[in-house]
């Protein structure tokens, strides 16, 4: 298979690895020509997955790159600019989602974004620089083409990485947005240190929210017991190395949300779908209180006020 990876973040040149891995020709795009120049010099991605080995594979700009001629084009850029990218890219060739966030302008889910092709979305409990080190990983693909889903978890599917398919695109990419959010309050929970059982109650009615909002939006219950729903969330909330998390870290411990992102120095896509996700859940009329906080502390309001509104929330049937 002829695949270009447009990304070459962290999970976009770990992914171009997994694929080279399984025997594919495979280019990494990226817009930085800097960042491209030190790829063919060294075969390491100056800035992301720098124990990356990318021998076999090709780093080039985005502009310069066969997308045309590509059999799939994998696409990891962060969500604000993915329905651009995905808009200029020339050919037919179906797009495999690797973004895990909504669209800030119009809060839709990404792959809608893709027209005049085939769409596929992968999610699942995968941080990078595990996967990068060869430590067993899984993820699913969904896709509406179960024929599509099927080729790309034969392309993607390792003894390291294994991969599964689902048909339930709308819960897949909901899970992946939210998942961002529910670990921007699980890392403030780690900044204030409230304990284990406080981080734990939090996470469970975290994925309670993701589950009311994506079955209102027509997603399936099970996806949010699998890797899209539960498996991601728990890694998310959880890995030490997890950006989300440790963005909430740190604003719970005084940072602002820009000196946490600056401090980061990647992309956090929860700063980015919190309110998004909240706009989204307003429109619907569904109550996602985890959310609405997230969004008020990322406004400045005291994260331990919000705890102590969270807690006196009537008790009702769980």
């Amino acid at each position: 298979m002829k695949a270009v990876v447009v990304g070459a973040g962290s999970w976009g040149t770990t992914f171009a690895c997994l694929l080279r891995d399984n025997g594919h020709d495979v280019t990494l795009a990226a817009r930085d020509s800097e960042q491209v120049a030190a790829m063919l010099e060294t075969g390491r991605n100056p800035r992301y997955a720098q124990l990356a080995d990318l021998r076999g594979i090709k780093p080039m700009m985005i502009g310069d790159a066969p997308v045309a001629d590509a059999d799939v084009v994998v696409v990891a850029v962060p969500s604000r600019v993915f329905g651009e990218v995905v808009e200029g890219l020339p050919g037919n060739a179906p797009v495999l989602s690797l973004t895990k966030g909504l669209d800030p302008a119009t809060g839709a889910r990404l792959s809608t974004l893709v027209r005049g092709r085939p769409v596929a979305v992968l999610s699942g409990p995968n941080i990078a620089g595990e996967i990068v080190r060869g430590l067993p990983a899984a993820a699913v693909i969904a896709s509406d083409d179960l024929a599509l889903g099927v080729r790309l978890q034969l392309a993607a599917h390792s003894t390291t990485f294994r991969v599964y398919v689902n048909e339930d695109v709308t819960g897949v990419e909901l899970c992946a947005a939210a998942k961002n959010v529910i670990a921007l309050a699980a890392g403030g929970a780690d900044g204030l240190g409230l304990g284990d059982n406080g981080k734990a109650a939090l996470v469970s009615r975290g994925l309670a929210e993701m589950r009311r909002l994506a079955e209102v939006a027509g997603a399936r219950p099970d996806t949010f017991a699998g890797l899209a729903g539960m498996g991601d969330l728990i890694v998310t909330c959880w890995a030490p190395s997890g950006r989300n998390r440790r963005a909430g870290e740190l604003i719970a411990q005084g940072s602002s949300p820009a000196e946490a992102a600056a401090e980061i120095g990647m992309v956090i896509e929860g700063l980015t779908t919190a309110p998004v996700l909240r706009d989204l859940s307003r429109r619907l009329d569904i109550e996602l209180p985890i959310t609405e906080s997230v969004c008020a502390v990322l406004d400045g309001v005291p994260l331990t006020e919000l705890l102590v509104q969270l807690m006196r929330r009537e008790p009702t049937a769980e």
